[in-house]
C-alpha cells in the first residue's frame, strides 16, 4: 500500500511511531517488523535501543542548552533556547512512549500521546521561529520578540494536541480512522517548518555573512534528516529483518534527528559572534581605587600645571602625584616638612 494523504496505514505498518497504536482501527496499526523487547526488573522494555537514544539525546541536549546559556550577548540566544528545551522535553516523553513503560492499553498513553504531538508541532514551530531571528524583524531578546515566540508556540501546541486527543477519543468530526488534522500537524508541518529553515538560513548567509562556511552545516543537517526520515518511512522492515530485529528504522530515525539538532547547534553557533567586553561572567567586576591620581578636592589641573609641578618643592601647590612606595608624592614629601633634597645629617 501506497503513501496516502491523511492516512496512517502505510506509514505505520512499517514504522513503529507513536501515534500507531492509537490511529487505523480500533486495535491501531501493527508494523510488520519492530525491534525486539527486553525484560528489565519484571517490565518489558520496548524499543530499548530507541530508549538509549532518547537519554543520549536528552545528555547532549543539557550541553548544547548549557553552552548556548554562556554566551551572554550572542545573536538569538533565547529564542534558540526555546527551540533546544522543546526537543528535550520531545525526547523525554519519547522516551516512556516508545519503552512502553506507559501502556498503550491506558487513557494516559492516548493524552501523553497527544502532549506529544503537541510539543512534536511547537519544537518544529520554534525552529521555524528561529528560521527569521537573523533578519532582525524584531529585536532578539526583548520582549517583543520572546513572547512572540512564546505566544506562536503555544497556540502550535494546542492545535496539536487539540487535533491528536480529538483523533483519539473520537469527537470534533475526527476519529482513529479519520486522522487527516493529526496527519497534517505529525508529518506535514515538520517538512514545511524544516524546508522554510533551510531556504531563509542559505538567504540569510548569502545576503548578510561574509563567509560560506555556514552553509556545510546548513547541508550535513539537512542531509542528517533527510537520511533519517527516509530510513524510518521507507526501509524500517528492511534494516529490522536484515538485523535481526534488534533494532528497526525508528533508531535510525531518531539518530539522524538528534545529529540534525546538533547541526542546528553548530549552525547557530558559527553565525553568532558575541561581544567579549559584556561577555566576561555574570558577576560584575569591582575596580578598587586606592590612590587616586587626582586631588580629593576635585581640583582639576592642566597638563603644563601638573608638569611644572613635579620639578617644584614638596610644600608647593603642583607637587606632582608620582608614586613612591606606595604613597604618592604628595604624601610622600609632604610628610617630611624640609622638602627635597634631604637637609644635612638625614
Amino acid at each position: 500500500m501506497g503513501l496516502k494523504f491523511g492516512s496512517f496505514d502505510s506509514i505505520c505498518e512499517t514504522a513503529a511511531l507513536v501515534v500507531c497504536p492509537l490511529v487505523g482501527t480500533d486495535q491501531g496499526i501493527v508494523p510488520t517488523c519492530y525491534s525486539r523487547n527486553v525484560l528489565v526488573g519484571g517490565t518489558l522494555i520496548f524499543q530499548p535501543s530507541t530508549c538509549f537514544i532518547h537519554i543520549v539525546a536528552i545528555i547532549m541536549t543539557g550541553i548544547m542548552i548549557y553552552y548556548i546559556r554562556s554566551k551572554y550577548t550572542a545573536v538569538g540566544r533565547k529564542e534558540i533556547l526555546m527551540f533546544f528545551w522543546l526537543y528535550a522535553l520531545v525526547q523525554f516523553l519519547g522516551m516512556f512512549l516508545d519503552s512502553g513503560i506507559i501502556k498503550t492499553s491506558t487513557a494516559a498513553y492516548q493524552w501523553i500521546t497527544a502532549i506529544y504531538a503537541g510539543l512534536i508541532a511547537a519544537t518544529y514551530c520554534s525552529l521555524l521561529f528561529n528560521a527569521f531571528v537573523g533578519f532582525q524583524w524584531a529585536e532578539d531578546g526583548t520582549p517583543q520578540s520572546l513572547w512572540a515566540l512564546r505566544i506562536s508556540c503555544l497556540v502550535v501546541f494546542g492545535v496539536g494536541f487539540f487535533l491528536a486527543i480529538a483523533t483519539f477519543k473520537g469527537f470534533a468530526g475526527m476519529s482513529y480512522s479519520k486522522a487527516t488534522g493529526l496527519w497534517i500537524v505529525y508529518l506535514l508541518w515538520p517538512l514545511v517548518c524544516v524546508a522554510v529553515y533551510i531556504l531563509s538560513q542559505l538567504i540569510l548567509v548569502f545576503r548578510t555573512l561574509d563567509t560560506r562556511w555556514p552553509i556545510g552545516d546548513i547541508l550535513f543537517g539537512t542531509a542528517f534528516w533527510v537520511i533519517g526520515m527516509v530510513l524510518l518511512f521507507a526501509f524500517s522492515a528492511t534494516i529490522c529483518d536484515a538485523i535481526k530485529h534488534y533494532i528497526d528504522g525508528l533508531f535510525f530515525g531518531e539518530l539522524c534527528v538528534l545529529l540534525s539538532v546538533m547541526m542546528v547547534y553548530k549552525y547557530w553557533d558559527s553565525i553568532t559572534k558575541e561581544d567579549l567586553e559584556f561577555s566576561v561572567g555574570n558577576k560584575a567586576t569591582v575596580w578598587e581605587v586606592k590612590d587616586p591620581l587626582l586631588p580629593s578636592g576635585g581640583q582639576d589641573f592642566s597638563e603644563e600645571e601638573s608638569s611644572a609641578g613635579g620639578h617644584s618643592g614638596g610644600g608647593g601647590r603642583g607637587t606632582a602625584a608620582s608614586l613612591v612606595g606606595g604613597y604618592n608624592g604628595q604624601q610622600y614629601y609632604g610628610q617630611r616638612r624640609g622638602g627635597y633634597p634631604p637637609p644635612a645629617g638625614y
